[in-house]
Formats: C-alpha cells, sequence, structure tokens
C-alpha cells in the first residue's frame, strides 16, 4: 500500500498551485506500521508547519470502519490546513522533512492523503 505520492500525484499538486493560491486542508488517513517512528517523523514536521503558517485542525485515533474493507482500516486522522498549496509543497521539499521521511516510511503501514478546498482561515466549518 502506497505511503508516499507517485510522480503524476506531485505533477498535478504542483500544477495546482501554480494556478491556485487559494488555502486547502490534507485530510491525512494513517495506518501505523510503528507508532513511535511516526512520533519521530512529527517532531519535525510540527516545527516546520508553524514555520510555513500551516496548523493541524483536528486529529482523532480511528477506531472502526463502518463502510469499507479492510484495506480502509486507519488508525489516526488528521486534517492540516495549509495557506495554498505552494506551501504544502515547501513542506515536503524541506530538507528537514526529507530526512525525517525515514521514520514516516519506517512508521506507517499504508496512508491516503486528501486535498480538500478550504476558506481562508485555520478552522473548522459547519456544512452547509
Amino acid at each position: 500500500m502506497p505511503i508516499e505520492p507517485d510522480q503524476q500525484q506531485l505533477e498535478t499538486i504542483a500544477a495546482r498551485a501554480a494556478e491556485d493560491s487559494s488555502p486547502i486542508v490534507m485530510l491525512n488517513l494513517n495506518r501505523y506500521a510503528d507508532r513511535s517512528e511516526y512520533t519521530k517523523y512529527m517532531a519535525v514536521a510540527g516545527i516546520k508547519l508553524q514555520e510555513i503558517g500551516a496548523t493541524v485542525l483536528w486529529h482523532a485515533n480511528a477506531s472502526d470502519t463502518f463502510i469499507g474493507t479492510g484495506d480502509d482500516d486507519y488508525d489516526e486522522v488528521l486534517a492540516v490546513w495549509y495557506p495554498s498549496r505552494s506551501a504544502f509543497l515547501e513542506f515536503t521539499s524541506d530538507p528537514r522533512i526529507l530526512a525525517a521521511f525515514e521514520h514516516r516510511r519506517a512508521g506507517l503501514e499504508r496512508a491516503a492523503i486528501i486535498c480538500c478546498e478550504s476558506g481562508p482561515e485555520a478552522k473548522l466549518t459547519a456544512f452547509e
């Protein structure tokens, strides 16, 4: 199962970043192989998130999959707000993040990250 984007996914977000500077929320779904390794990655990631003005909006441990298959079982869900796709790309290309990716790789069994449109502020919004 994937834990990193493929080349097409990288090209897609880079192309969108060039034409759209609006904020986004990245919905992270994580299944852990070794959560302590992932925690080492997040220690570095948290610093970079602050530097670029991004923030974790919401975090929860996942328990049960109500609709889906075994491939849809995750341990954690995070919603991370970024001021733009360019800020997200700055995050993912930072040398400290790239160095910490060894802990992310060791920590995750699988992951999904879904890019969502967001409002201008780093806050949760109600369903409209």
